[in-house]
């Protein structure tokens, strides 16, 4: 579809229809308004029958509402294919978490959205509807942005969806679209190694995060089937060429749960292995998720396993819990309106 497209490939796409390419800067911007082609009111009629084929469409099969203001959407493309997205409310603005694939094929223990598999990779336009939805909804312009922030963090391994995911953080921080810096913009990854070499490579700085979960190969592997295929130490290694190339330090995602990775002889390992790395340790009281019978710590229990990181010298904070009452874990929405399909 053309939401694939940058601007200046839709205007060599828009010239190939025999049309003007200021036309392509018309569609463009009402694109990235979210607006659908009846709503983009400067396109004459015998325009829109051209592009009508290609323009994306979807429907959205779901769409709840938190007391704390978070908001997720399911998402049916052309195909049939669901995926979920969500909207976060900080104080510094909005943030969108979005998903890059249609299920996932990492199979980690914890997580909802690999439940079924994998059953497509998503392109880069659509990544960046889900964005664009946001953004329409909340009454953005093409002088105010309202989505200030970018996770890639819902269904699906980015780094599993590489050119996609790569043409989607490209087409999101062009200064002609949506502009958002990838200092803004968070992609987490479960450590696929050589993607993470090839990402820094490719001379992108986005803030990367690794799923870590367990600071030892032998119990990673039993939550992380990933962990089969790189040791912790390989994932380590790339994390610094990382650093190296880009100056961006690198967050550590560990996911808390209850009786499986939160003991303080576990907690003191995970302390030696970061021990003197420009690193960040997010801890995630996990939401539970029902198909997996796992359950997330306490609050008091995340908050006293940050203090003892910090007297151990890492820097940790507790992710605050958003959304928790409209199924915020990855996959859960997805596969109640019948995305397992």
């Amino acid at each position: 579809m053309i939401l694939d497209l940058s601007l200046s490939e839709l205007q060599d796409y828009i010239k190939g229809l025999g049309e003007p390419s200021f036309r392509a800067k018309q569609l463009f911007e009402g694109m990235m308004l979210g607006k659908s082609l009846e709503e983009i009111s400067n396109l004459p009629k015998s325009f829109k029958e051209k592009v009508e084929k290609v323009f994306p469409k979807f429907e959205v099969v779901a769409h709840l509402k938190s007391k704390d203001e978070t908001q997720k959407v399911a998402i049916k493309y052309e195909d049939g294919s669901i995926v979920e997205t969500v909207l976060l409310k900080y104080k510094y603005g909005y943030t969108v978490c979005v998903s890059t694939q249609v299920g996932c094929r990492m199979g980690c223990k914890f997580c909802a959205s690999t439940l079924n598999g994998l059953k497509r990779n998503l392109t880069a336009g659509e990544i960046l509807l889900q964005v664009l939805f946001y953004n329409k909804i909340l009454g953005a312009s093409l002088k105010e942005r309202k989505v200030t922030n970018v996770v890639l963090m819902g269904c699906g391994e980015p780094l599993d969806n590489y050119e996609n995911v790569c043409k989607f953080l490209k087409l999101i921080s062009a200064p002609e679209g949506l502009n958002i810096s990838q200092r803004n913009i968070t992609l987490s990854t479960c450590g696929i190694v050589p993607k993470i070499y090839q990402l820094a490579d490719d001379g992108f700085s986005v803030t990367l995060t690794i799923s870590l979960h367990s600071p030892t190969d032998e119990h990673r592997k039993t939550i992380m089937p990933i962990a089969n295929a790189y040791k912790i130490e390989e994932i380590i290694k790339a994390c610094d060429y990382y650093f190296e190339k880009t100056g961006r330090r690198v967050a550590f995602e560990y996911s808390l749960i209850e009786g499986e990775n939160d003991n303080d002889e576990t907690i003191s390992k995970l302390a030696s292995l970061l021990k003197g790395k420009p690193c960040l340790v997010n801890l995630i009281p996990l939401n539970s998720v029902k198909e997996k019978k796992l359950n997330g710590v306490t609050r008091k229990r995340a908050y006293y396993i940050a203090e003892k990181l910090a007297k151990m010298g890492i820097n940790a904070t507790v992710r605050r819990t958003m959304g928790e009452d409209i199924e915020g874990a990855c996959g859960q929405l997805r596969n109640r309106v019948g995305g397992e399909d």
